[in-house]
């Protein structure tokens, strides 16, 4: 299985991209909402790739962001939610936007995503609400004013991110990141990143 690409980004068009790595062109598909975060074609990029095995074809999707993959894969656990429409999700909305919608059943917000309707919804709320909790601690306690609702915080993927490059599974970061946020007391600033890592390796340790 594909795992993740690094190489030379060949093209970047609505819904897919192609990557060039060792002679070989990847097309992989790719959400709108990342285009801009991609590299001009020729420079040197980094996905995550979700790889699907179909009888008659090979699929890649990739991502910049590795909750993204992740929670691309809890999605297509869901009856009734293939590629197409998780990935129209993920166009739409953050993970933790997206698990702050379902931990609320907030049917409005999550019914206003492409292709989900009302019964699709109420399913993602039934079969999703303890998959999708350690994507929810992601969201920071952040002013309206700076973000808008269900932001993921930087910080907190930015933890989870060193975390994961030291070797803990990226579900296990981010429940003990969980943890160490629910302990903070609620009238401190949040602590810089520097010190929420420390707290977080211990409750690891």
């Amino acid at each position: 299985m594909i795992a993740s690409l690094r190489g030379t980004l060949i093209l970047a068009a609505p819904g897919r991209i192609v990557i060039e790595a060792g002679g070989v062109g990847y097309e992989v598909a790719f959400a709108v909402s990342g285009l801009r975060r991609l590299p001009e074609p020729g420079a040197e990029v980094f996905v995550h790739v979700h790889t699907r095995v179909r009888e008659d074809a090979i699929e890649l999707f990739g991502f910049l962001d590795p909750l993204e993959k992740e929670l691309f894969a809890v999605l297509l656990s869901v009856s009734g939610v293939g590629p197409k429409v998780a990935m129209n999700i993920l166009s739409e909305a953050a993970p933790g936007e997206v698990a702050q919608a379902v931990m609320r059943d907030d049917l409005r917000r999550l019914t206003a995503l492409p292709g989900v309707g009302k019964k699709l919804a109420e399913r993602l709320c039934l079969e999703l609400k303890d998959k999708i909790r350690p994507f929810a601690d992601l969201v920071g306690p952040t002013s309206k004013a700076e973000t808008g609702p269900g932001t993921v915080d930087q910080v907190g993927a930015d933890v989870v991110s060193a975390l994961t490059n030291l070797g803990y599974p990226p579900a296990q970061a981010r429940e003990a990141l969980g943890r160490v946020r629910q302990a903070l007391p609620a009238h401190q600033p949040p602590p810089p990143i520097e010190e929420l890592l420390r707290l977080t390796l211990r409750g690891l340790a």
